[in-house]
């Protein structure tokens, strides 16, 4: 962290970049002491980077495919973080799987949030696949990242109600709902100190979790 306690974070982007903005907000609110040293993107057209810019944060567009490999972007992209210095490192949006050395870096200090009730639905089409399944509810966790994808202890998730006839499209739009919520939160609680890491177990307000906390949606 900088000299006065406020955490150094860079995020990672891959589009619009709205859980972006949900955090850019909640800094700018003063709900959480950190700053955004940079935002990152595998393309330089992610919207999101024009909501970094607006903010005044710095940005760092990586074009996936000028780089003559996925190595030689992955090389880049660790180097550039390196260069940053960060505290945490939050991928909001980001499509890529990172190579496990960039993972390993920043172990204990990377985030992610994942549309669905992990360890329920990892990887893609969610809320389609959770409609399909005539599941019940359907949700987003955050949760540590480590190499192997979706799988990292879950710190928080929220929970929806699948209601009758909803839509991929309605569905996402009250889970997103709660994850401009959650988010901010769990970064909030790490630059406070009360949410770290330790030995692969999430540990809050020095609690081991013994599950993710669970915030439900109205409806639940």
């Amino acid at each position: 962290m900088t000299d006065s306690g406020v955490l150094r974070i860079a995020v990672l982007i891959s589009g619009s970049g709205t859980n972006l903005q949900a955090i850019i907000d909640a800094i700018a609110a003063e709900k959480i002491p950190a700053e955004l040293v940079a935002v990152l993107s595998d393309r330089p057209d992610a919207y999101g980077l024009q909501r970094a810019a607006a903010a005044g944060i710095p940005t760092i567009p990586l074009n996936y495919k000028a780089f003559a490999s996925r190595s030689d972007f992955e090389a880049t992209l660790a180097s550039e973080l390196a260069k940053l210095h960060p505290d945490l490192v939050v991928l909001a949006g980001y499509m890529r799987i990172l190579p496990a050395e960039i993972v390993n870096t920043f172990a204990g200090r990377m985030l992610n949030v994942h549309p669905s009730l992990l360890p329920a639905y990892p990887g893609l089409n969610t809320y389609a696949r959770v409609l399909a399944a005539g599941e019940k509810h359907h949700g987003a966790t955050v949760h540590y990242v480590i190499p192997e994808l979706d799988a990292g202890p879950a710190i928080i998730q929220y929970r929806v109600a699948v209601e009758p006839g909803d839509t991929e499209a309605h569905l996402r739009n009250r889970v997103q709902a709660g994850e401009y919520r959650i988010y901010p939160q769990t970064i909030r609680w790490i630059a406070e100190g009360r949410l770290r890491l330790e030995h692969n177990q999430v540990v809050l307000d020095n609690q081991p979790l013994t599950s993710p906390v669970i915030i439900e949606d109205d409806q639940c």
